[in-house]
């Protein structure tokens, strides 16, 4: 059986497209009959596209898909399945997106080639991490050990990712219903409310009164002006930090920032612990596997740090004292890190350093999301606080002037 690629029109006559696995043109054809779709072209996937416009249709894979793949395949190939036989299995467990990209993988490796080089053609599925560890267990003969330890790797990194996702969502939607309901105040409520109480008192109004005015008057009258100004200061600073100037000096901001440096320095830990620890534990050689891990490093400046340190390590062999001289690993890491090199078990070492410093970064993560909420509803506050304010106090004055 191939991939094809068909386009046809459905019973609705909409123009639909797609790919299907079929042992020839005819039984694509037959396929799509029986679904009541009727086809207009139908071609082999490999002349539909290339292989980069293939990976921009229809070749993406979810985490939580990748997930099950790659714990399913570990399960499989422990079982004494032959690789190709449980690729064909899987197949069968997936739809839409997932299930067209394991059709062409398991083409390829139908084809001879190996289970690293065709997935390597998915970069947005399967990153440089995953498809050397495959490339190594395959080398290694350990290939179901290797997606074990892929599984809980993917795992741990998407529960960390969705415990600070749900902590900050609720504050988040807070903050934006705040901000539109002070924007319609000061946009339809404020402005006649300011004016009637200008009209009916002689005296100056209060400070608080004539600064919640301007900033009405400049949201009333000067919106056409303000809004493109901040609109093109946005895309100013995002188009500034997409170069690879702007993007090092805001990493550079990130490292100054307490809380946020704390977070930044033990996420880059995490990774380069833990990703250096599972390629080293695969097969993978330190200089090989120092070059993969410098290149998934969020922060720049971090990564540069590093990236000078692997070319010392490199040279010298010794990993713990030129990780000293970076300034991002704490003694206490640099010691256990140390202790494996010493007793030759280098890479649990670093998977050791990795768990616990992910352990701890995910504590924090708990304690700062669970403030943010109360934050945000003091700040908030403050800001509806102050509003009421400014227009309380010229009403007490108005009331003062009647009662004299």
């Amino acid at each position: 059986m191939a991939l094809y690629f068909y386009q046809a029109f459905s019973k609705e006559g909409k123009k639909v497209s797609g790919y299907l696995d079929a042992a020839s043109v005819t039984n694509v054809r037959e396929k799509l009959m029986q679904q009541g779709v009727y086809p207009i072209t139908i071609m082999p996937a490999q002349e539909h596209a290339s292989s980069w416009w293939r990976s921009l249709f229809v070749r993406t894979i979810s985490v939580k898909e990748k997930i099950l793949f790659t714990s399913q395949l570990a399960v499989l190939l422990k079982a004494g399945v032959p690789l190709l036989q449980a690729l064909e299995l899987l197949v069968e467990q997936f739809t839409g997106n997932a299930r067209s990209m394991l059709i062409s993988i398991k083409d390829d490796v139908r084809q001879g080639t190996s289970l690293a080089d065709a997935l390597k053609h998915y970069p947005k599925s399967f990153d440089q991490i995953y498809v050397q560890l495959v490339r190594a267990g395959e080398a290694s003969g350990k290939l179901e050990l290797i997606l074990e330890r892929l599984t809980s790797y993917l795992e741990r990194r998407e529960a960390l990712r969705k415990r600070v996702t749900g902590a900050l969502t609720y504050p988040l939607m807070q903050l934006g219903f705040s901000v539109l309901i002070v924007a319609a105040l000061l946009y339809w409520v404020v402005p006649g409310m300011t004016a009637s109480i200008k009209e009916m008192s002689d005296k100056p109004l209060p400070l608080p009164t004539r600064i919640l005015m301007a900033i009405s008057m400049l949201f009333t009258s000067y919106l056409w002006i303000v809004a493109p100004v901040i609109i093109a200061l946005v895309a100013i600073f995002f188009y500034w930090r997409s170069t690879k100037r702007g993007a090092y000096w805001i990493d550079v901001i990130k490292l100054r920032i307490p809380i946020l440096s704390y977070f930044v320095r033990m996420n880059a830990i995490v990774q380069f612990c833990y990703t250096l620890g599972l390629l080293l534990e695969g097969g993978v050689n330190l200089a090989e596997s120092l070059d993969i891990v410098v290149k998934i490093i969020d922060n720049r400046v971090l990564a540069q740090a590093l990236s000078d340190a692997r070319d010392k390590i490199i040279k010298q062999g010794k990993i713990s004292q030129y990780l000293k001289q970076t300034d991002i690993f704490p003694p206490i890491a640099i010691y256990l890190i140390n202790t494996g090199e010493q007793s030759g078990q280098l890479d649990k070492m670093l998977l050791t350093v990795a768990q616990n410093y992910e352990e701890d970064l995910a504590e924090w993560a708990d304690q700062l999301t669970g403030l943010i909420g109360p934050v945000l509803l003091i700040f908030m506050s403050v800001i509806v606080g102050f509003i009421i304010l400014s227009i309380v106090l010229p009403m007490t004055q108005l009331m003062q002037t009647i009662t004299i």
